[in-house]
């Protein structure tokens, strides 16, 4: 394959000069293919949520930027991923989302793993009635286990395998939100939904990033949360967003709301805000509820949006769930022909970018800087490899 070397010099300057990411970073198979490594799978990605395996054994296979995942929760309630492949001759183990009751079986020859990964037993791996061999030594054949972390239900991933700590990757989020460090309760069916969108995944962070375009794309909720209610957020190189001084509750029939979050504080009765922590993964907070948007990306030009809701006690009131998820679709539904028009628009070759509002922009800037970073970063990895 043909690497495609894109200038992103102009890209990394300050915001009032700069360019955004040239057009071949949305449509060309070359750099999605470089983007994969040098964005998704250095850092620590999201590819579900806990409330996907709800329960010990519950398996689901994902497959992430083509590379064949299971997400799993094990006999002692501990979410793991793993590569979805035996170490016999690399078949797939899962195809369905299902109950492990015993061991996770490969189809093909029967080699058996544990929920934690250990393969516990090759039948006739020896011979005919002989199921161990001097050379298959089980202990060196368990499932290859993907690094992942669960932080705010998020399933959290290396493919790498040499990022940071989640601990230390992720500090600053986690310490701005530490008032929100609190269990957090799904929804359930009616709190989760997708939304399929022909776009490159970038353009959905980059559009979650800024709150410009608030009057002309979501007028309802621009109606009570103005455009200058709102206030950037930026960590460069790990995260950027929005934050609003006017959160409305959302109340039924009788008035009731949801309950807050325990003791976040006074700060939180009328803010919230709205984080995309890079690569992929978008996440709100409010004094009542919180939700988390896993991206993924299926090729250059069209990703899926998970989209999962979340509150402070296990059963609140399942009309106002439903009611809040309905209020969300159609706010994230609203964003869905401006992403997909600016798709369109990279088609056009003389496209260099666009140019940034140094007042309005820049969190979406912040975004554009840490993707040009981490890519020139990359580059030069292999360069001084050859």
């Amino acid at each position: 394959m043909t690497q495609t070397i894109t200038n992103l010099s102009n890209v990394r300057t300050s915001v009032d000069k700069a360019n955004g990411l040239p057009n071949p970073h949305y449509i060309d198979p070359n750099v999605y293919q470089e983007e994969k490594h040098a964005l998704l799978f250095s850092q620590w990605a999201g590819l579900a949520v806990g409330a996907d395996v709800p329960e010990p054994g519950d398996a689901v296979p994902i497959t992430f930027m083509g590379t064949p995942l299971l997400l799993l929760r094990d006999k002692d309630g501990n979410v793991r991923v793993f590569q979805n492949i035996c170490r016999h001759r690399g078949m797939i183990l899962v195809e369905e989302p299902r109950r492990i009751e015993g061991a996770i079986r490969c189809p093909y020859h029967s080699w058996c793993y544990s929920t934690k990964g250990d393969l516990v037993s090759t039948p006739h791996v020896g011979g005919p009635g002989q199921n161990t061999h001097v050379s298959i030594k089980r202990s060196e054949l368990g499932l290859n286990e993907v690094r992942s972390h669960l932080w705010r239900d998020v399933v959290w991933i290396n493919l790498s395998g040499d990022a940071p700590d989640f601990e230390i990757a992720m500090a600053d989020i986690i310490a701005r939100w530490a008032e929100f460090d609190l269990p957090l309760y799904h929804g359930g069916a009616e709190s989760r939904f997708q939304l399929q969108v022909r776009t490159n995944w970038k353009l959905a962070v980059e559009n979650y990033c800024e709150s410009y375009h608030l009057p002309w794309v979501h007028p309802g909720l621009n109606s009570y949360s103005k455009l200058e209610d709102h206030y950037h957020i930026e960590q460069p190189g790990q995260f950027s967003g929005q934050g609003t001084m006017v959160y409305r509750q959302l109340t039924n029939e009788d008035g009731n709301t949801f309950p807050d979050f325990p003791e976040v504080g006074a700060k939180w009765n009328e803010q919230a805000e709205y984080i995309a922590a890079y690569p992929n993964v978008l996440l709100g907070v409010h004094r009542d509820h919180a939700f988390a948007i896993i991206l993924e990306p299926r090729g250059t030009e069209e990703t899926v949006e998970h989209v999962h809701l979340y509150y402070s006690v296990p059963h609140s009131d399942e009309g106002l769930r439903a009611r809040n998820a309905q209020l969300w679709k159609t706010v994230f539904e609203e964003d869905i022909f401006v992403v997909e028009g600016m798709q369109k628009g990279r088609h056009a070759d003389q496209f260099d970018g666009g140019r940034f509002s140094p007042v309005m922009d820049s969190p979406t800037h912040c975004f554009h800087d840490w993707v040009a970073t981490k890519v020139e970063t990359r580059r030069a990895m292999a360069k001084a490899a050859e």
